[in-house]
């Protein structure tokens, strides 16, 4: 084992921290245990969070993503500043080094097409377009990652494309880019495609569409037939190039948002996940390829078929993830990357911050105090002893999502199934609004 090198300070916004300038793995010498040994002995320590620092650190990544086509960047809580500089660190590794073109967010597709026109052609605000995203990606730190997207694209020739896999807040603008496609190939169909304009909203404030749609619409079941008629009609057009793809694919989030109304709350959720996969598998085939990074929540990317997040009202989440339909789609090319932490503040949105506690004895964070470095990342695929492989492959338990309560946990697999490496920040400080 390498000597322990010397450590110095160093400053994050408002947080001083000791980081290990060696790639060697720094060891407490209080671990006894066959699991915090291997811990130690197998965790690299990270130089910084940094976003625009030097890569080198990263290296290790490079074998534990292999020839994968498919990396899932998964945080355990949204609304941290370090969780978010360290998956940009790790995205910027992937396209820099290792050519990845493709970034599918846990975001609405409409929302995304207008963030591939800024990251594309600067088309945008990078901040107004954050403002405008879901609730969880309104901060500073995310605009950052739009920004360095754009920042990538205008230096080279290949480019790397955004695509939002999510159906939730499908806005006007998908029915809209129907409407412009058959005016275009089929105009004597508008007549026809106007019969359904019911499901345009008529908003494209989707949030105050949604709860009107849940709260106020009693026949919801008509805005289904009329969206898959949406998607019938556009099947049908004779055009079958890229744009007609397009076009369908419109049509899909449409028949995806409606339907979602009709199943009841972990049906719903098991719908988004496995629509979510369904989505990126489309992109992937569309692009022509492209090797994807797919960010979002590890409730969404981690393999885990069988996932419940407990809540205090006892609205428990349980479904398959998007990440366990794409293990089954992809195998060993879909790589899990999960980013966790210790201990810190997260932000709930403007001005509202939630404490997040040290880990319960039982969750695996836990054991990770053996490790005495800011950040770290460990690839759980490493050969480890029995105890240890008794560890990673037995029942696990971790955070849940901070607004289910402080008592909220997350359950449903084991750590080697969930994610293929961790990426660990001992404490972590609130992302900045928007």
């Amino acid at each position: 084992m390498k000597r322990r090198t010397r450590a110095v300070a160093w400053l994050s916004p408002g947080v001083g921290i000791v980081v290990l300038l060696s790639g060697a793995p720094a060891v407490n010498a209080q671990a006894s245990e066959p699991v915090d040994r291997w811990i130690a002995r197998h965790a690299v320590p990270l130089a910084t969070a940094d976003p625009s620092a030097p890569l080198d650190d990263l290296v290790p990544l490079r074998r534990s993503v292999g020839d994968a086509t498919v990396v899932g960047l998964g945080e355990s809580v949204h609304g941290t500043a370090e969780e978010t500089t360290l998956k940009l660190r790790a995205l910027r590794f992937l396209v820099e080094r290792m050519g990845f073109r493709s970034i599918a967010w846990e975001e609405d597709w409409t929302m995304g097409l207008k963030i591939n026109e800024y990251v594309l052609d600067g088309k945008g605000d990078p901040d107004a377009l954050v403002r405008d995203m879901s609730f969880q990606w309104r901060t500073r730190e995310m605009a950052d990652v739009l920004r360095w997207l754009r920042g990538y694209n205008a230096g080279h020739e290949e480019k790397v494309r955004f695509v939002g896999v999510e159906y939730y807040f499908t806005r006007p603008l998908a029915y809209d880019g129907i409407e412009a496609h058959i005016a275009k190939t089929a105009p004597e169909r508008l007549s026809e495609l106007r019969k359904h304009k019911v499901v345009r909203p008529w908003t494209s404030d989707m949030p105050v569409y949604t709860t009107w749609f849940r709260e106020k619409v009693d026949d919801k079941r008509s805005y289904v037939r009329h969206a898959r008629q949406v998607y019938e009609l556009v099947e049908d057009l004779p055009d079958r190039g890229r744009d007609h793809e397009i076009a369908l694919h419109h049509a899909r989030q449409i028949v995806s948002f409606y339907e979602h109304f009709l199943l009841e709350f972990n049906a719903a959720n098991a719908y988004r996940d496995a629509r979510a996969a369904q989505n990126l598998a489309w992109w992937r085939a569309y692009s022509g390829g492209d090797k994807i990074v797919y960010w979002g929540a590890s409730a969404h990317t981690a393999n885990a078929p069988e996932l419940h997040v407990t809540a205090q009202d006892g609205q428990d989440l349980r479904y398959p993830t998007a990440g366990s339909h794409l293990r089954r789609r992809y195998g060993q090319r879909y790589r899990s990357i999960g980013f966790t932490l210790d201990h810190g503040e997260a932000s709930l949105g403007p001005g509202r911050t939630v404490a997040l506690a040290r880990p319960a004895p039982n969750w695996f964070e836990r054991r990770f105090g053996a490790v005495g470095a800011a950040q770290f990342v460990l690839d759980l695929r490493s050969p480890a002893p029995a105890p240890v492989r008794r560890w990673l492959d037995a029942p696990a338990a971790t955070r849940g999502l901070p607004h289910f309560g402080a008592g909220s946990t997350t359950t449903g697999g084991s750590l080697s199934q969930w994610f293929d490496v961790i990426v660990h920040r001992h404490e972590v400080s609130p992302a900045r609004p928007a």
